[in-house]
């Protein structure tokens, strides 16, 4: 595996979404914290997904979107997640390699089934993100390729698999791999939800581990504990390589030592639902790293891939990405 180079590994749970409208009510009768994600067990996945409307299937997973994302733009990808051997273990593994990705880590024979994310979707546009992560909770170190990591150019960890202890391991032997073959590790804090259970370890998996750091304005400033956005993004400064900082209709910030770049957001028309924005956003950024563009440059890549996902549903993109980018490119 060493002899193959991948422009982008990621590592994260590997999940299947079940998408569906929902009122607001909905939402606000069964106490989901709307606009985010919510740890459920197998008993509440059930009844919640017998009370949801007409839905949709699609393999999801914020590092696995991430480098399906990557894939799409033409980049070389490989994806290190744990399905079970059942039926949405058979549809995660389908997709992305269909779309490119290498993935080869084994279906385990036994224990909890695949994970699978109920997503609720707001008529604006937000989505409330119900998760069993089922098998990805045995995730450890044992199920990574390091020689696979090694190959890589950019590792993607996802702050969502940060939670059982075999995880934390795998993290940290993956970011060990990765630099000790000269290569780049990078996080996505992926919810504030994350952020606020984990706070010390992320700080610390962030100023002794990572690369490139992904995070929405709620995440860093929750990371910092601070209301101002700017004084967050600031403390970045020596922290890590490079922070990339998405602020939604008001785009991103690129941090880069002691250099500030500000990236206006992409609109593709009316906005129809924001599952896999900060993903997308992360695989355009990745990819235009990994093909050698300058940081501004993959900061809009990035606002282009983000501004596609969000104009359908789901978290995946549907248009193709590469004449999207090239045609923004040459407008700019």
């Amino acid at each position: 595996m060493a002899e193959l180079e991948l422009d982008v590994v990621g590592i994260g749970n590997a999940i299947v979404d079940v998408l569906s409208h929902a009122e607001e009510r909905f939402v606000n009768e069964r106490g989901l914290a709307k606009g985010s994600m919510t740890l459920i067990d197998m008993e509440q996945a059930e009844a919640l997904y017998a009370e949801m409307g007409p839905a949709v299937e699609v393999s999801g997973g914020s590092a696995a979107n991430t480098i399906a994302g990557v894939a799409a733009l033409g980049g070389r990808t490989g994806f290190i997640g744990k399905v079970r051997n059942d039926q949405l273990g058979g549809i995660f593994r389908h997709d992305i390699r269909a779309g490119g990705t290498l993935f080869t880590t084994p279906a385990a024979d036994e224990g909890p089934p695949t994970a699978r994310c109920l997503i609720f979707v707001t008529p604006d546009a937000q989505r409330t993100m119900c998760t069993y992560l089922g098998a990805s909770v045995e995730f450890g170190p044992d199920d990574v390729d390091f020689e696979l990591v090694k190959s890589a150019k950019v590792t993607y960890l996802e702050g969502y698999l940060w939670d059982a202890e075999p995880a934390k391991r795998a993290f940290v032997q993956a970011a060990e791999a990765a630099h000790a073959a000269g290569r780049t590790i990078a996080l996505s804090l992926s919810d504030p939800f994350c952020v606020e259970r984990h706070r010390s370890d992320f700080i610390d998996l962030v100023e002794n581990h990572i690369d490139i750091l992904f995070a929405n304005e709620a995440e860093i400033t929750s990371l910092y504990q601070t209301e101002r956005f700017d004084e967050a993004a600031a403390r970045l400064n020596g922290k890590v390589e490079i922070a990339l900082l998405t602020r939604s209709e008001k785009g991103s910030v690129v941090v880069y030592g002691d250099q500030r770049y500000d990236v206006p957001a992409v609109s593709l028309g009316p906005l129809v639902d924001t599952t896999g924005a900060g993903d997308l956003y992360a695989a355009g950024f990745l990819y235009g790293y990994t093909q050698g563009k300058d940081l501004p440059t993959c900061a809009r890549i990035g606002a282009i891939a983000a501004g596609e996902v969000i104009s359908h549903m789901g978290p995946r993109p549907e248009q193709d990405l590469p004449a999207l980018v090239n045609e923004h490119l040459r407008n700019v």
